[in-house]
């Protein structure tokens, strides 16, 4: 059975270049997503090995995305990658501390992406 990632991103090409570096993971089936509650809601009623997020999206941000995760204890060691095109300095330590496993700033690299996901799978 293949591990699921989701990758929670408002930008189609930001997502398809993400999805085309992922899915040369073996064993992992990568699903796009436009929006946090919509992930929320297929976490709830399906394993999911990890998530891939951006920060600002529509109806939610990648910070509250997180909160809600962890607050889970089913996902309290989900390994959640944030993405962020902010330039605040201060934003990858507080990635980290509201329970984001790693930060990328954009523009990132989808191979850098793709070799810590495969790390903590």
């Amino acid at each position: 059975m293949p591990r699921l990632v989701i990758i929670i991103e408002d930008s189609a090409t930001c997502a398809e270049t993400l999805q085309i570096a992922l899915e040369g993971i073996a064993g992992v089936e990568v699903r796009i997503l436009q929006n946090p509650r919509a992930a929320l809601a297929l976490a709830a009623t399906t394993e999911v090995a990890a998530v891939i997020t951006d920060l600002h999206m529509p109806r939610a941000d990648g910070f509250e995305l997180i909160r809600e995760l962890r607050a889970d204890a089913r996902f309290r060691n989900l390994p959640v990658l944030l993405i962020s095109g902010d330039s605040d300095p201060r934003l990858p330590a507080s990635a980290l501390a509201v329970g984001a496993t790693a930060f990328f700033a954009k523009p990132y690299s989808p191979a850098a992406v793709r070799r810590r996901l495969e790390e903590l799978l």
